[in-house]
């Protein structure tokens, strides 16, 4: 049975507002760069993140956000160090930041009504390893030739298999499953944050039929989604943490990385909204 498409679709005076929250991501990134340094605690750096946030005139759509099964989002960003994933949060991690680290900074913000939200991944003055190098350099590549099948003609499976080619058989990397990307759109309220809605972009091809059912959903004109490669240096499969709940940790505790764009499918293909993230630095602090 083919899905129907969701009704999220942006078109007209929406799409520079949608734009405006996305570019409203992108200066935050680029205002956290600016702070960041070796002995930052996460809590620090989500205090200056809300900063950052009422400076610009927006807010977070992370902070309180809700799921079943889980309290409440403490933090006003995601801040996941090292072997975590996603969702670490300002307590779950109190060590200062060390050389070597990695951090991965997801931010999601309102702006006029829209929801923007977009993650990138930082190591603390030098890389820690080749391969945490090389893995980096893999999530960035990945999002990038996953974007670019995003287009009318397509079905979300060709992303999954642009970016399982790059991570898993070019760099021996491996993708995180049962995580992945998703329509986001406009706030209407707190209990309908315009955060997750439909379609799911999953990062790998569905292991059996019923999996992935937006696989096969076309990519049509007006979708707005935030694809997100997650990748670790030695397993795919993950563990959550049992007492702050949203962290998602590497089972064998290896490191992994993280990245994000928001993306508008159009008539002649992708069009990036979070531009600009790219030329955010590896090495910060």
């Amino acid at each position: 049975m083919r899905l129907k498409q969701p009704q999220n679709h942006v078109a007209g005076r929406d799409i520079d507002l949608a734009f405006a929250a996305a570019q409203r991501v992108v200066e935050v990134h680029r205002r956290v760069v600016a702070f960041l340094r070796v002995g930052q605690t996460p809590a620090q750096i989500d205090a200056e993140v809300a900063k950052i946030l009422d400076s610009l005139d927006c807010r977070s759509c992370f902070l309180h956000y809700r799921i079943p099964g889980k309290p409440a989002f403490t933090g006003h960003a995601c801040l996941s160090v090292n072997d975590c994933v996603v969702h670490g949060t300002p307590a779950s991690y109190l060590k200062p930041m060390a050389e070597g680290d990695i951090l991965k900074v997801d931010i999601g913000v309102v702006h006029k009504g829209w929801i923007g939200d977009a993650g990138w991944t930082y190591a603390f003055k030098r890389f820690p390893s080749d391969d945490a190098k090389r893995l980096m350099l893999a999530g960035r590549e990945s999002l990038r030739r996953g974007i670019a099948t995003l287009k009318p003609g397509n079905t979300y499976i060709a992303w999954a298999r642009a970016v399982q080619a790059c991570v898993e058989r070019e760099h021996g990397f491996h993708l995180v499953r049962g995580l992945g990307g998703h329509g986001i759109g406009k706030y209407k309220s707190d209990r309908d944050r315009g955060l997750h809605l439909p379609p799911f972009v999953a990062n790998l091809p569905p292991a059996y039929p019923d999996e992935w059912p937006e696989a096969r959903m076309p990519c049509e004109p007006g979708t707005l989604i935030a694809v997100e490669p997650m990748l670790a240096i030695g397993t795919g499969q993950t563990r959550e943490d049992r007492v702050y709940k949203w962290p998602v940790y590497s089972t064998d505790g290896s490191l992994t990385a993280h990245y994000e764009h928001d993306v508008l499918i159009t008539e002649s293909g992708p069009r990036v909204l979070t531009e600009g993230m790219d030329d955010l630095p590896d090495l910060v602090g």
